[in-house]
C-alpha cells in the first residue's frame, strides 16, 4: 500500500483542545527555542533545526506556520517562502537558492516550500527533464546529508488532505473576499493533474526519506489537527537538537 493511502484522515480536535494543547506547546516550544540559541541555560549552542513544508494547495500549510512562529520571538525564528524560480535563479542550480535560509548552529528555520519542487511540480508541469528530476533524488538526499553531517536537524512534513476536502477548500477561498487571491488558475490546473502528483510524491516520499532527514506525513484534513500535530513534532525536533550541543565545532 502506498504511504498517502496509509494516513488516518479522520483525526480531528475540537476547538478547545487545539487552543489548550497550542498554549502549551508555544510555552515549550518558545523555551526550547531560547535554549536552543544559547540564551537560557547553559549558553550553549544547539544543533541547527530546518523544518521544511511541503503538501497539496489548500493544505494549511500557511496555518501550521503561523501558529509554529506565533510563540517565539521573531529575531529568534527565519520564514523563508518560495515561489517558482526568477530567471536569474534559473541560470544556477536549483538548491543554490535555498542555501541562505538555512540556519546555522543556534538557528531555527522554517522553509515555505523546498527543493523538493524539482520532484513535485517541475516534474509533473514539464519544467524539468526526465533526466534532471530523476538525477534530483540522489542529490538531494546527498545534500542533506551533507548538512545533517554538520549539525542540522531536518523536519520534513508533507501535508495531506483529500481531493475533496481540496475542493471545498478551494471554494471556500473563492468566496472569501480576503482569501480569494490566494487562489490561481494553475491550482485549479493542478487538481486536473492529481493522479500525477500523487504518483510523484510518493516516489518523493520512498526515494528522499532517509535516516537523517526522516519524512512525517501530516494527516491535514482538520486544520485544527494538523497545526497541534506540526507543533509538537517540531518540539520533539528541537529536543533532539538540544541533545547534539557537544559536537558543536569550536
Amino acid at each position: 500500500m502506498d504511504r498517502l493511502d496509509e494516513v488516518d484522515l479522520s483525526l480531528k480536535l475540537s476547538r478547545a483542545a487545539q487552543a489548550e494543547r497550542l498554549e502549551k506547546g508555544g510555552e515549550k516550544l518558545a523555551e526550547l527555542r531560547l535554549h536552543l540559541g544559547g540564551l537560557k541555560g547553559d549558553g550553549k549552542l544547539g544543533r541547527p533545526v530546518c523544518v521544511l513544508l511541503e503538501g497539496w494547495d489548500a493544505s494549511g500549510k500557511g496555518g501550521a506556520i503561523k501558529r509554529l512562529v506565533a510563540p517565539v520571538d521573531l529575531r529568534h525564528v527565519r520564514v523563508a517562502q518560495f515561489a517558482a524560480p526568477s530567471y536569474d535563479e534559473k541560470r544556477h542550480h536549483y538548491l543554490d537558492r535555498f542555501v541562505q535560509a538555512l540556519p546555522g548552529w543556534g538557528g531555527m528555520a522554517i522553509l515555505d516550500r523546498t527543493w523538493y519542487g524539482r520532484v513535485l511540480v517541475e516534474r509533473v508541469e514539464g519544467f524539468a527533464t526526465r533526466k534532471q528530476w530523476q538525477r534530483a533524488y540522489d542529490e538531494i538526499n546527498d545534500f542533506e546529508r551533507i548538512q545533517a553531517a554538520e549539525g542540522t536537524v531536518f523536519v520534513k512534513f508533507w501535508m495531506h488532505i483529500s481531493k475533496q476536502e481540496q475542493l471545498k477548500r478551494f471554494k471556500r477561498r473563492q468566496n472569501d473576499p480576503l482569501k480569494a487571491w490566494k487562489l490561481t488558475d494553475e491550482d485549479w490546473r493542478n487538481r486536473e493533474k492529481w493522479p500525477q502528483y500523487v504518483k510523484a510524491v510518493e516516489e518523493m516520499l520512498a526515494r528522499t526519506d532517509t535516516e537523517w532527514a526522516p519524512w512525517t506525513i501530516v494527516p491535514a484534513e482538520s486544520k485544527r489537527y494538523a497545526r497541534v500535530f506540526v507543533m509538537e513534532h517540531v518540539i520533539e525536533a528541537m529536543r533532539r537538537a538540544l541533545r547534539g550541543r557537544a559536537t558543536f565545532p569550536r
